[in-house]
């Protein structure tokens, strides 16, 4: 590593840090809910493919433009902006993260409130009926033995608490966009709750609950969740993509696929072309602007 290097990987670890100690802290209203009798396990879910079919993200982006959210132009830009680098291959961590916060500006102004409102409108109409009835029974297993279970997702903490409420779990850790007396800034705490950052998430919650992450459990269906699932003492792979797939294989790990052929087959390629909560904004905004034009 070139000293020019150093700091950039510095700076991206902390943005992991940071994001993964707030998500851990938003986490502690709903934990404070429940009274698990075995109170040193617990079990982690990721959501996108794993509790429910597709990118929450994209569901919530979609019901708000179709609700004036944000404008077509806008998250046009922010496609823009991911395009930019993909196509020309910066690999400049500081200068993807910039480009990841960027999705959220189009939010800057509106109200916490709002957010949580529409998103529990959205839920019910775009993600209740894509929840995997075997992704929801495993975590009811875990309920059932007095465990508590916690959503783990790169998408916004306001969905992503929405949706354990609905489900009945004991809470989520989500992305966290910054917000100043209830009005968002347009910027997040620290990064996306992406890949190492859902470990130290996962970490930071472990700590403050008295968690034995060796009895404790993880499911997701992406390789890049590899630092939360090789965190915990059980890790399970549920519909997992092809590189998670082998990987489970070759360390012994329990897979569950809940898709038919021709899901297992459509999810892999939406998994290639979509990634993280910025493509899924993105997906969003030209899936209506292609509406728009038909």
């Amino acid at each position: 590593m070139t000293p020019s290097e150093r700091p950039r990987r510095i700076d991206l670890q902390q943005r992991s840090v940071l994001a993964g100690e707030a998500a851990a802290a938003g986490a502690e209203v709903e934990s404070a809910l429940t009274l698990p009798s075995d109170p040193t396990a617990a079990a982690f879910f990721d959501v996108d493919n794993t509790v429910m079919q597709g990118a929450s993200i994209f569901h919530l982006a979609r019901g708000l433009h179709r609700r004036k959210f944000f404008t077509t132009r806008e998250i046009l830009g922010a496609a823009w902006k991911q395009a930019y680098f993909r196509v020309v291959g910066v690999e400049d961590p500081t200068h993807v993260a910039e480009t990841r916060a960027s999705a959220l500006a189009f939010i800057a102004g509106h109200t916490t409130a709002e957010l949580e409102e529409l998103g529990e409108l959205i839920f019910d109409e775009a993600m209740a009926h894509r929840i995997w009835p075997g992704t929801r029974a495993l975590a009811q297993l875990h309920l059932d033995e007095g465990q508590r279970v916690w959503l783990v997702t790169a998408a916004p903490i306001e969905i992503a608490s929405i949706i354990a409420r609905r489900l009945g779990l004991t809470g989520a850790m989500g992305t966290v966009a910054e917000h100043v007396d209830g009005v968002y800034t347009g910027r997040l705490v620290g990064d996306l709750l992406h890949g190492p950052a859902k470990a130290e998430a996962v970490r930071a919650l472990a700590e403050r609950e008295g968690l034995d992450l060796a009895r404790c459990s993880a499911y997701s269906d992406s390789y890049n969740d590899l630092p939360m699932l090789s965190l915990v003492g059980e890790a399970i792979a549920v519909n997992p993509d092809a590189r998670l797939r082998a990987h489970a294989r070759a360390h012994g790990w329990r897979v569950r696929d809940y898709r038919t052929g021709r899901k297992a087959a459509r999810a892999g390629l939406v998994a290639a072309a979509v990634t993280g909560a910025v493509s899924g904004a993105v997906a969003a905004g030209v899936s209506m602007r292609g509406r728009d034009r038909s």
